[in-house]
């Protein structure tokens, strides 16, 4: 094993470090039931709708899932207590449930599951371990209806994000989606963008692919277009309180993208007249990556050079991506990370990214 990893193994559980991602079981039916009204159970049993899946983001399949984490005992925050809480000494831990319920076409079976989602999360989570945050699960598909989600939780500062996916129904930064936007800064909501396709258009500039493999290594692309749009809809000058994490997306493209952005940018912005600031001071002023997984080298001289061509101590988050097999043991932190950044990096960061993290 590393000798860097056995030296950081020990320390993590001694830092309080907040962990920006974490996926708890996905609902089957059966958990949702009891928070859907008469009318949406009757359609859930009579067209057979059980546990959502994505199929890039499989939560039952090989090697989705770490192997020691997956054979522990017992299921839900019970597990989640003896496989990450207890042994990793978290301070807090934020909840991303992704699911099917993200590539739904029908709006109103969308919005129904997200309710029940959401309501399955505060009782069977949130309200089992004080250490829980969450993301609200929003039907992206309807943006009424994910305004009135953010609205209903609003006064539950245990969620503290609302959750998209990286490869949706269009853009990000379009005016289609500023309600949410607006509703979530008003009420301190940070965004999160997921490593994740609802599959309306194919993962690549060439198609579909043919395997997972290709498919995780190009949701960067997914990423990578809605930082883009981000900046150039204007979504950074119009939200300027409004957070962005980029979850599951990897760190190492961010800074060529930065600066491909910033130099077309001088010649090109006649036409987003709003864009008042190069788009690299825009993007580390507020889009936010989190740790896992962490694509860059692990020669540590290569890693900082990576940080240090983000230019922004503020910018990663720590994760761990559970149960997802990212790292060996407890070396969540990748080795080699400076020294002089990890606090930022485990804690700091975080309470500065998510308002309502200790409201």
């Amino acid at each position: 094993m590393d000798t860097a990893v056995v030296q950081r193994s020990p320390v993590l559980s001694q830092l309080g470090a907040i962990d920006c991602d974490v996926h708890p079981d996905a609902p089957q039916r059966a958990d949702l039931l009891p928070y859907l009204d008469d009318y949406w159970q009757e359609i859930v049993v009579s067209r057979d709708v059980d546990r959502l899946e994505l199929t890039n983001f499989p939560t039952r399949t090989r090697p989705f899932f770490r192997e020691d984490w997956k054979a522990a005992e017992g299921r839900g925050v019970e597990k989640l207590r003896k496989n990450l809480l207890d042994p990793f000494g978290l301070k807090y831990a934020i909840l991303n449930c992704v699911t099917g319920v993200h590539a739904i076409y029908d709006p109103y079976l969308a919005t129904a599951i997200c309710r029940a989602t959401n309501d399955w999360l505060k009782a069977e989570w949130l309200d089992k371990d004080p250490r829980l945050r969450a993301s609200l699960v929003l039907p992206m598909q309807n943006p009424e209806a994910a305004v009135e989600e953010i609205e209903r939780f609003a006064d539950d500062k245990r969620f503290v994000q609302v959750l998209a996916l990286c490869q949706g129904e269009m853009p990000l930064g379009r005016r289609y989606y500023w309600p949410i936007y607006e509703a979530a800064q008003r009420h301190g909501f940070t965004l999160g963008v997921h490593a994740g396709s609802a599959y309306r258009h194919a993962p690549s500039q060439s198609g579909f692919l043919s395997y997972l493999a290709e498919d995780y290594v190009h949701q960067i692309q997914g990423f990578a277009a809605q930082v883009g749009s981000f900046v150039a809809e204007g979504v950074l000058g119009k939200f300027p309180d409004m957070k962005i994490v980029l979850i599951e997306s990897g760190v190492s493209w961010l800074p060529g993208q930065m600066w491909r952005m910033s130099k077309d940018w001088r010649g090109a912005r006649i036409e987003i007249p709003w864009v008042k600031e190069p788009p690299a001071a825009l993007v580390r002023r507020q889009i936010r990556m989190t740790t896992q997984p962490f694509d860059a080298p692990r020669d540590p001289k290569e890693l900082e050079r990576i940080i240090e061509h983000l230019d922004a101590d503020d910018m990663l988050l720590f994760s761990t991506d559970y149960p997802h097999p990212q790292f060996e043991g407890d070396a969540a932190i990748p080795a080699g990370f400076p020294e002089r950044l990890i606090d930022r990096l485990v804690r700091e960061n975080a309470l500065a990214t998510y308002p309502r993290l200790e409201g």
